[in-house]
């Protein structure tokens, strides 16, 4: 009989009690719940997550539901949660999966990898949850839970560094209870094993914790080497008229694609394409976000329109200004139409 490592062992135990037992995803073998759930909390936290999950089940109930629904209708629901290529992927997935596999997910971490969106450590959370497969995950969290617990040196994003700490996670994959180890996991990194600020005396595996030891809990794992962060800017026109807001909807793909944004682009020509004239045009304060590689600040201008004109270009479509900033808008767009929203009031 194979016996485990004691840091799967006490990890197993510890979850068994301590660890998370009610998030919404949970205490089902639904592969579709599962995959939604594991998609949605890549580089977003549970909290955020969970009223979004909600409301997609709501309108989206089965993979085959997705599958059919037109993409604007997804990109939509997946409004403020960033990274908005995880949603065209999960649209690009559920059609996969009716299309090629009957509307049933595959069942094997192999199978999975080659849908759409789900990647090595993904498949791997799905196939342990949804069908008991005994296979290893590696994101974010654990790869911090592992470089901590066993001094695991290096930036983890590095191809050895990577290579080194796939190998380890599958040599501490348990014999059984695959699903509580993994979840265990994915509770260490995310209660007691934090980013910053861990809670050493909370977490079940810190007796053998080599960071914990020498003292680098801040330290491990070593943080990405650091180049310069490229800054750019884009003008957003924001032309109202009557209470209403022009939006255009931007492609599928690139940044923000699918959601609906002012027109971008410098005030005049942006008016003279689209054959509107302005009775006023006033610039609102500069908002800066960051993305993952780049930081962008957004120059805002209000337009208010002589009299009101139809605007031919496909894409457009007036929006009353009250509904504007819940009409599937990233979020630094929707912060530029609350201040509009507030400016009127």
């Amino acid at each position: 009989m194979a016996i485990d490592h004691p840091f799967t062992e006490r990890l197993i135990a510890w979850q068994k009690v301590a660890g998370r037992h009610h998030l919404p995803w949970q205490k089902t073998r639904d592969p579709y719940r599962i995959w939604l759930s594991e998609i949605m909390l890549q580089q977003t936290q549970v909290a955020t997550v969970i009223p979004y999950y909600q409301r997609f089940l709501d309108s989206f109930p089965d993979v085959m539901a997705l599958a059919e629904a037109p993409i604007e209708a997804v990109i939509e629901h997946w409004a403020g949660l960033g990274y908005y290529a995880r949603a065209r992927n999960l649209h690009r997935c559920a059609q996969q999966i009716a299309a090629v596999h009957a509307g049933n997910f595959p069942n094997s971490t192999e199978q999975l990898i080659e849908l759409a969106g789900i990647g090595r450590s993904t498949a791997a959370a799905i196939s342990a949850f949804a069908f008991g497969e005994r296979a290893a995950i590696l994101d974010g969290n654990v790869k911090r839970v592992l470089c901590r617990q066993f001094g695991a040196e290096g930036f983890p994003g590095a191809t050895a560094v990577d290579r080194s700490l796939w190998t380890l996670a599958e040599s501490l994959l348990p014999a059984s209870d695959i699903e509580a180890y993994t979840q265990g996991l994915m509770d260490l990194g995310a209660t007691p094993g934090t980013r910053s600020r861990p809670r050493c005396a909370d977490c079940p595996v810190s007796a053998d914790c080599v960071a914990r030891r020498d003292g680098r809990q801040s330290e491990l794992p070593a943080s990405r080497p650091r180049p310069a962060v490229p800054e750019r800017s884009a003008t957003f026109v924001l032309i109202l008229h009557d209470g209403r807001l022009l939006l255009e909807r931007r492609p599928p793909s690139g940044i923000w694609g699918g959601l609906l944004v002012p027109p971008e682009g410098e005030v005049n020509q942006v008016l003279a394409n689209l054959g509107l004239n302005t009775v006023s045009q006033r610039s609102l304060p500069p908002l800066k976000h960051a993305f993952t590689h780049f930081r962008l600040t957004l120059q805002p201008v209000l337009c208010a329109l002589e009299t009101s004109s139809a605007v031919a270009e496909s894409g457009m479509l007036w929006v009353d200004l009250d509904k504007a900033a819940e009409a599937g808008v990233p979020t630094p767009i929707r912060k530029l139409i609350r201040q509009v929203a507030s400016a009127r009031d």
